[in-house]
């Protein structure tokens, strides 16, 4: 993550519903070939090289990750994370939904258990530009999705990220005032520049 920075407004170009549906992928799978083969190739030539050797259970970094699951959004990648650096929750967003809190309480209260006194951990909420969330902002494809799924409307309009500085703020927010999340948390926020590779720091972390 970056040294802090002056909460600057990071914003993108061009309309949500196009940003969001620019998917056309780089590279190719075979037409005969499942995505998860290649990847299972991997598995293996992970385990034979001894990769999972030296896990362990609460991260070494003592970080929590809240990102998007974008592909472009990969903290191993951006973060340099190793394996049991960090624990990374990824979601539509990376917003801070009920059921993120209750993964931050959860692991709060496990470490709790771990390490009596001191801090516990922070938790890195991190938006990017060009998240395909935008779509969400676009009536129509925002109608559709809340039938699909049968979700209110309203609530998916606030879904969508279109200044990530903005709706890291909110979320980091969230965070630090929910009751289930010990007072020995800190959360900070920040926004990935999908463009540039760099992470900018808009909330530094502090205490819930």
């Amino acid at each position: 993550m970056s040294d802090r920075q002056p909460a600057s407004r990071v914003t993108t170009t061009g309309s949500a519903l196009d940003r969001a549906t620019d998917l056309e992928p780089t590279t190719r799978v075979p037409s005969n070939a499942a995505g998860i083969d290649l990847a299972l190739e991997r598995n293996h030539a992970f385990a034979a090289a001894g990769g999972h050797e030296r896990a362990v259970v609460f991260p070494n970094m003592r970080l929590f990750v809240i990102t998007c699951l974008d592909p472009r959004v990969d903290p191993a990648h951006f973060l340099g994370l190793g394996l049991s650096d960090a624990m990374v929750v990824r979601n539509v967003g990376g917003r801070v939904t009920q059921e993120v809190i209750n993964d931050v309480a959860f692991i709060g209260q496990l470490a709790e258990n771990m390490l009596p006194d001191g801090p516990l951990f922070e938790v890195a909420v991190i938006h990017h530009t060009q998240c395909g969330t935008g779509a969400l902002a676009d009536d129509t494809f925002r109608r559709k999705y809340a039938e699909r799924i049968d979700a209110d409307e309203s609530a998916l309009r606030e879904h969508a990220v279109l200044d990530p500085a903005a709706t890291v703020a909110r979320d980091v927010e969230l965070l630090r005032s929910a009751r289930a999340i010990s007072p020995r948390v800190t959360v900070s926020g920040h926004v990935y520049d999908v463009a540039t590779g760099l992470v900018q720091t808009i909330l530094p972390a502090r205490r819930s």
